[in-house]
């Protein structure tokens, strides 16, 4: 089934009804099917043909969602790019998919204007909500008069590629993950039956130019739920919505549930339709996982997925026993391997490097054969990703294979050390990376931001890991930080944060 299809299938099993909230406004399924083909044709219109590369470049909104539809329904390759990118960033992947065309607003289009600077074959620039002119068009201006026109009347497989979905590049320039129909279809549908989703509403306050937003969409259409979008995550809004639309489940990343948690209005609002809250994309410290629970009396069900797996890989459901620092176990249709350096199958317990086998698993990297043999061995993709998994089949990432510390030759995960940390009551968060050292190879330090009021100094808690840690796993220093780097879906950047742990000490 092609994505396409999806939203076809859930206007033919569910008629109409509010699909897209956004602010104070409302779309149906139907007006979302309708604003689709017309883009769909307006792309054609200008010249875009089946498997052309349109790249998407905007804030969360539901032109979105319509672009997405819009690109999918002409034949054409859906590149979502992050709008909080510099425009380098946003020029290398432009020239390397060869976008024909790019869909942006007034908050991203001088930044896309600036990135097209200087390519021998600029792309169409479309923005949302700016008038036509100065180079740019308007989206709405470009609409097919004539929605009712088969906008997508070549041949075509659930083979073909849907998406080209680009790294972060934090050790290195972005690649290309290529993701097929196929891919993100079937995932959709294998996260759905294994989360037992329900109809009803759920909110999307993570960037829908992740893979996460290609999730959202397609779950929503195969159970006919609604989707309340945020422009950006506040934790009073999301309060708002819950009570509102009656909530029963949505997806975060612990940064959100962090400031969920910590909101101090959160006793203002009715937030008792919450049954649970997905977190992944990072490590969730136990101790606000229990807290969070406690507080909204809502499981908290940790999972794990990448790019590359379109992207859900692991999770809990609710008819499964919660572990506390495991992100559960693998959805249908999706096969797990730990693996040692050789390639062998390790024993339950013991931690090696995570492979992941099924239909969600993408074909590779867009012109980019070096990276994709070097991922994709036998069937299976390397995730990079150390991991355990108990005799019960969850799974437990312990750290990313380039986060691993080694000092004095022992292995030194930095996670174990932040859950420490993290539990502590006059640290807000922490995170430990390593750095270059002439003795030991490498050192241990740990970034940490002090909870409000604390006056907490790093021998106090270079002491307390003392007193809970071996001592080759107690970092040499603690620095302490206002915040930590984090990129637009809450993950930590630990290449930035060994850059600053490293010039910091140098100069202290």
């Amino acid at each position: 089934m092609k994505l396409k299809d999806l939203l076809d299938r859930n206007v033919s099993e569910f008629g109409e009804y509010p699909f897209i909230y956004y602010e104070d406004k409302q779309y149906t399924n139907v007006e979302t099917k309708n604003f689709a083909d017309q883009i769909a044709n307006g792309l054609k219109e200008l010249g875009v043909e089946p498997g052309d590369r349109v790249a998407v470049c905007m804030p969360n909104c539901p032109e979105v969602i319509f672009s997405y539809q819009g690109i999918t329904r002409s034949g054409a390759v859906i590149v979502p790019i992050m709008f909080t990118l510099h425009y380098k960033e946003i020029h290398f992947i432009i020239q390397n998919c060869h976008a024909k065309v790019i869909i942006s607003s007034a908050y991203t289009a001088e930044n896309v204007k600036k990135a097209i600077e200087g390519l021998e074959n600029k792309p169409v620039l479309l923005v949302a909500d700016m008038p036509t002119g100065n180079g740019m068009i308007n989206l709405y201006d470009m609409l097919s008069s004539d929605p009712r026109k088969l906008a997508d009347a070549h041949d075509s497989s659930d083979e073909d590629t849907a998406v080209i979905l680009y790294t972060s590049g934090t050790t290195g320039s972005p690649k290309g993950v290529i993701l097929t129909h196929k891919n993100l279809y079937s995932n959709a549908v294998n996260s759905a039956a294994h989360n037992e989703t329900e109809r009803g509403a759920t909110i999307s306050a993570l960037p829908l130019a992740h893979v996460y937003g290609l999730t959202v969409s397609n779950v929503s259409y195969i159970t006919g739920s609604s989707v309340v979008i945020f422009p950006k995550f506040d934790p009073i809004q999301v309060f708002k919505a819950i009570e509102k639309y009656q909530v029963r489940a949505f997806s975060a990343v612990p940064a959100m549930i962090h400031a969920m948690f910590s909101c101090e209005q959160a006793d203002q609002y009715d937030t008792s339709s919450l049954e649970w809250v997905g977190s992944g994309s990072a490590p969730l410290p136990i101790a606000l996982l229990n807290g969070f629970q406690k507080k909204f009396k809502a499981k908290v069900l940790e999972g794990y997925g990448l790019s590359e797996a379109a992207p859900v890989v692991t999770a809990h459901n609710k008819k499964i026993a919660v572990k506390p620092g495991s992100v559960g176990i693998p959805i249908p249709g999706t096969k797990i391997k730990i693996v040692g350096s050789h390639g062998e199958e390790v024993p339950a317990g013991e931690v090696g490097e995570l492979i992941v086998s099924g239909d969600n698993v993408t074909p590779g990297y867009y012109q980019n054969e070096e990276e994709t043999s070097r991922v994709l061995v036998n069937g299976w993709l390397h995730t990079g990703d150390l991991a355990r998994a108990d005799e019960d089949g969850y799974l437990y990432i312990v750290d990313r294979k380039k986060d691993l510390i080694i000092r004095g030759g022992f292995n030194v995960y930095p996670r174990d050390i932040e859950e420490l940390l993290n539990g502590h009551e006059q640290v807000f968060e922490a995170a430990v990376v390593g750095i270059p050292d002439e003795r030991m190879g490498e050192e241990i330090v740990a970034c940490v931001v002090k909870s409000a009021g604390s006056a907490i100094k790093e021998n106090e808690l270079i002491q307390y890991c003392q007193d809970h840690l071996a001592k080759n796993k107690t970092p040499k220093r603690i620095i302490f930080v206002d915040s930590l780097p984090r990129n637009g879906v809450g993950k930590i950047v630990k290449t930035r944060l060994r850059q600053f742990a490293a010039s910091s000490i140098l100069s202290g």
